[in-house]
């Protein structure tokens, strides 16, 4: 049974009934999700997850479905935390993580915000949805509609992964590919919901998918015994994720499941669109649209995110910072780091490895300090990208294997 108590603007702080179909408030600000934090503290604890299901509904007591019936889940969540000793021995660190949500449904960590949106679509009687995306959220979106029986309509840039666009349309999504950036796709979505009568699932234009991002942060509280990490480097597109990860590290203090130490929360960003990275370094509040954003990891090319004021006042709480690599450094981090680890992350995820690499050099980092980055994809879903560091031409291939092919 939910606890909801009502919906508030994270910018004005007007309050909202929950039960009610809503986006974003008057003022612009996005909505975030309250409950009534000491009667679930009253009704659930941490020895409860010990027979909860393996997913990230084991925390269902702080998310909003209000009726079991309503939850649309293929099993994402519960993502394993896998210790790095190789990479962690190159770059100086004793205890560096990978939280691994390349492993979600549709490969990536979309899988949480799309599976929670879906559900309280399916609860609050809305039968048709629209998202622009960079990717994977896209393709979440498709899946979660799928299993719902709910209409799909998807705007992506035309440039897109191939992954993403064979996924949504083998779910059976409406697709639109845009000539332009996110940015353009959530316009036409913008425009569509007044006559086609979608349901704007834009990030943090509806109120419901950071609650699914936020199950990322219990579940690093879990997976680490209820002590979090003193870093978390997370590439920040959208930055939904760590605006989940720090509601919930809220919300599990509220609890006494955490103490009030917070990690030192990184942005990560690419050079060719790093409008967090530039406001953070200018001490602004807000961010500044970033034209021409390019980048091979399509998840970061966001010229300017909803929740950006949320984002920096979150760095500059934890006392953490904002850094940005290039595509170059990303995809060699990424091709080194599998074979470091055997772990293929996606191009986001390796961004974060290669700017660790860049806060160790600056001092920012200690060798002794518990260290996470968070893998948001499957390298496999950006080949398109990793491509351009495996040549497959015939020659190359003989030159590797001494001779030993033979082209056809």
């Amino acid at each position: 049974m939910t606890t909801i108590t009502h919906l508030e603007c994270s910018l004005c702080g007007k309050q909202y009934e929950a039960g009610r179909v809503h986006n974003v408030c008057e003022c612009g600000g996005p909505l975030s999700v309250r409950y009534d934090l000491v009667q679930v503290r009253q009704g659930w604890s941490r020895e409860w997850l010990n027979n909860a299901p393996p997913t990230m509904w084991r925390y269902a007591a702080v998310l909003p479905v209000g009726k079991p019936g309503s939850i649309v889940s293929l099993g994402e969540g519960m993502s394993p935390m896998v210790r790095c000793r190789n990479a962690g021995a190159r770059l100086g660190l004793e205890d560096l993580w990978v939280k691994d949500d390349g492993v979600n449904p549709t490969g990536s960590f979309k899988a949480r915000g799309l599976s929670c949106a879906v559900s309280m679509a399916v609860e609050l009687g809305i039968r048709k949805l629209a998202i622009p995306s960079a990717g994977n959220a896209a393709s979440a979106l498709a899946a979660y509609a799928a299993a719902a029986g709910i209409e799909a309509n998807i705007f992506m840039p035309r440039d897109v992964p191939l992954s993403n666009y064979a996924e949504c349309k083998a779910f059976g999504a409406k697709v639109t590919l845009v000539d332009g950036l996110i940015s353009d796709c959530a316009r036409l979505v913008a425009e569509g919901r007044a006559t086609e009568g979608w349901f704007d699932m834009s990030t943090l234009r509806e109120p419901y998918r950071v609650e699914g991002k936020k199950t990322m942060g219990y579940e690093i509280a879990e997976q680490f015994h209820w002590e979090l990490p003193d870093v978390i480097l997370y590439p920040t597109g959208g930055g939904v994720g760590l605006l989940g990860m720090w509601k919930a590290f809220e919300e599990m203090e509220a609890f006494g499941w955490v103490s009030a130490k917070r990690p030192r929360m990184v942005a990560v960003q690419a050079e060719g669109c790093r409008p967090v990275v530039e406001a953070f370094e200018r001490g602004e509040s807000r961010c500044r649209f970033w034209e021409n954003a390019y980048t091979a990891a399509s998840g970061l090319r966001v010229p300017k995110p909803l929740g950006d004021f949320l984002i920096l006042d979150i760095l500059r709480a934890s006392g953490g910072t904002a850094v940005s690599v290039t595509d170059a450094e990303l995809l060699d981090e990424g091709v080194k780091f599998a074979a470091e680890e055997g772990l293929f992350m996606a191009p986001e995820g390796a961004a974060c490895v290669a700017a660790l690499g860049k806060l160790i050099a600056a001092g920012a980092v200690k060798a002794n300090e518990k260290i996470l980055v968070y893998n948001t994809g499957a390298g496999l879903k950006y080949l398109e990208a990793y491509s351009t560091r495996f040549p497959r031409s015939a020659a190359a291939e003989q030159d590797k294997l001494g001779g030993l092919i033979t082209p056809r």
